[in-house]
């Protein structure tokens, strides 16, 4: 797993740069993202699913809002979690990249914890394209009607 949110985020930001200004405008574009600030917001929710089911949940909501990036078990060995990664498009018109991190842990045979981080860069007008893409996938999480 690439753990490295800035470079995840200025990759990104390059390939969109790409789009309107060919190989110079992914250089600056990734380039200028390095200089950026993250707006990153974290929250935690609880699930009334056993680990596997919330892990396919979350699974397919992270796919349904983005392009998962990778899946993989949480250090702490076999049955202790896993940890999702997907990009997201947020901010205006979805062209802000934002990176949502979830990470799941079980809290009891029928319950599992999820913490939800989203991290994107914030350019001079102020998104929160991170906080607002972290309670969208939250709210997907939790709505009812989930598994």
């Amino acid at each position: 797993m690439v753990n490295d949110e800035d470079r995840i985020l200025a990759d990104a930001l390059g390939a969109a740069g790409a789009m309107g200004g060919g190989s110079g405008g992914r250089f600056g574009a990734g380039l200028a993202a390095r200089y950026l600030r993250k707006d990153v917001h974290e929250t935690t929710l609880s699930l009334g699913l056993p680990l596997d089911r919330a892990a396919r949940h979350a699974g397919a909501t992270l796919a349904r809002v983005g392009r998962l990036l990778d899946t993989t078990p949480d250090p702490g060995g076999p049955g202790a979690g896993s940890v999702l990664r997907a990009l997201v498009g947020g901010g205006f018109a979805g062209m802000n990249p934002v990176v949502v991190t979830v990470t799941l842990t079980p809290a009891g045979p029928d319950t599992t914890t999820v913490a939800v981080r989203g991290a994107a860069k914030e350019g001079l007008i102020k998104q929160h394209a991170g906080r607002k893409t972290t309670c969208l996938v939250t709210d997907l999480l939790s709505a009812p009607g989930a598994p």
